[in-house]
């Protein structure tokens, strides 16, 4: 069982290599037991999902930020760019999870319940959307839309403040002008295990354990993001 905690800094610095700081990713620890999500999300799915899947993102990353030490230290120009699609995806996929083990929680404990109408992100839903269930609405339409592996993301856009509803593919994260607030996981290894092909049902259910106070301190700018964002 895992204990609860809150989730730390999943980016620690390692020694230098070669002249260069070797980043390093870690698994973060969950604030709930694999089975807390249940019947949403199968207790078989979290645990297979983190400590294979997410510690796979992290493996991967690392190894390949050794390489690249190493091939930065030979000055070998080819390998230093064969190696970034290496870390672009694995290490999106650390970031990817990370956001997405904050954004769940289990129900009775802030999962699924919505923004309070009073609350700054409430407020913003109900400007821009009407309510949250609109919201909802347009995410799983999103989706569905997403051919093969992606994401959709609920967002903020950092220029206007708009709420927006964005999608990425494979383990690209979010960056640039856009914070994300809720991020729904559309690989089929985070729902294929219970829901088989019928993923519809999956997006439907995966709000029952949402955790929209998280995404309030996202809102605001109160968490804490891998590689401090």
């Amino acid at each position: 069982m895992l204990a609860r905690n809150t989730l730390r800094q999943t980016i620690r610095k390692a020694q230098p290599m070669a002249g260069r700081t070797l980043t390093t990713a870690v698994l973060p620890k969950l604030d709930y037991d694999f089975g807390a999500l249940e019947p949403f999300v199968a207790g078989q799915i979290n645990e297979i999902h983190y400590t294979k899947h997410h510690q796979t993102y992290v493996n991967s990353f690392n190894a390949a930020s050794e390489q690249l030490a190493s091939a930065e230290k030979d000055g070998d120009l080819k390998k230093i760019v064969e190696l970034q699609n290496l870390i672009n995806f694995h290490g999106g996929g650390h970031i990817n999870h990370s956001l997405w083990w904050k954004n769940l929680a289990p129900k009775g404990q802030g999962g699924g319940e919505l923004p309070s109408p009073d609350s700054p992100l409430g407020k913003a839903i109900k400007e821009q959307w009407g309510d949250a269930n609109k919201l909802i609405e347009t995410t799983n339409a999103a989706l569905a839309g997403v051919q093969g592996s992606g994401w959709a993301w609920i967002v903020k856009n950092k220029l206007t403040g708009d709420i927006e509803v964005i999608t990425k593919q494979n383990q690209d994260p979010v960056a640039g002008n856009h914070i994300p607030l809720v991020g729904i996981d559309a690989w089929e290894h985070a729902y294929y295990l219970q829901y088989k092909n019928v993923k519809a049902d999956y997006f439907k259910a995966i709000w029952n354990v949402i955790n929209w106070q998280e995404a309030e301190k996202r809102f605001l700018g109160e968490a804490k993001f891998v590689n401090g964002q």
